[in-house]
């Protein structure tokens, strides 16, 4: 046996259980969802995802793609958009779980979403942000664009406020004073997204 073929016999090896678990738990329903789930899961081992190992990889995706479901129909948008989100947030110090959550109170996961202020994409993000990180051309409909934003800008207000989450969300909302928005925040978060703690 070639150590190619040898290769994509060991990566069936280590798919086939997570996909076997997602298949039966209803997570995964189509033969081509298997395939989908399988296929980007192999891909999506990278150590630049913030994942520790494979295994870490599998259980992360197989359970939010799980709870994204609700939000988004197609399977391999779930697992393109989730892998980014943890990629982004392990590169800012941030709580994967907790971009969702800002997500699903931005936008409830519409990529195309325009707020009446202007906020463009999953996470909302103004466009003056373009000129203030010198980077005019950016499209903030974008995914990876507009979560590498959103994710840099929410880090940008915890640094700022001390790490105090709330004080960071309001700002980052543009509601400072105001506990709406992270209670908000906090409400999907415990509803949806909860995995660990969280210091709010």
């Amino acid at each position: 046996m070639t150590r190619s073929l040898r290769g994509r016999h060991l990566i069936r090896y280590l798919i086939a259980p997570i996909v076997w678990l997602a298949a039966a738990t209803g997570v995964i329903t189509s033969s081509a969802d298997q395939s989908s789930v399988a296929t980007y899961l192999h891909h999506a081992f990278d150590p630049n995802d913030g994942f520790k190992d494979r295994f870490d990889a599998e259980v992360w995706l197989v359970d939010m793609d799980a709870r994204l479901s609700s939000f988004m129909t197609n399977p391999s948008e779930r697992l393109a958009l989730l892998t980014q989100v943890h990629r982004q947030a392990t590169q800012h110090n941030l709580a994967p779980e907790l971009v969702l959550a800002v997500i699903e109170v931005e936008s409830h996961f519409d990529r195309y979403a325009i707020s009446s202020a202007g906020a463009l994409g999953f996470m909302q993000v103004m466009p003056f942000w373009k000129t203030e990180m010198g980077r005019e051309n950016d499209n903030l409909i974008d995914t990876v664009t507009n979560l590498q934003y959103g994710c840099q800008i929410l880090r940008f207000y915890l640094d700022r406020e001390s790490q105090n989450l709330s004080k960071a969300l309001a700002a980052y909302n543009g509601s400072a004073g105001s506990d709406r928005y992270p209670n908000s925040v906090q409400a999907a978060w415990r509803q949806h997204w909860r995995l660990g703690s969280i210091d709010w």
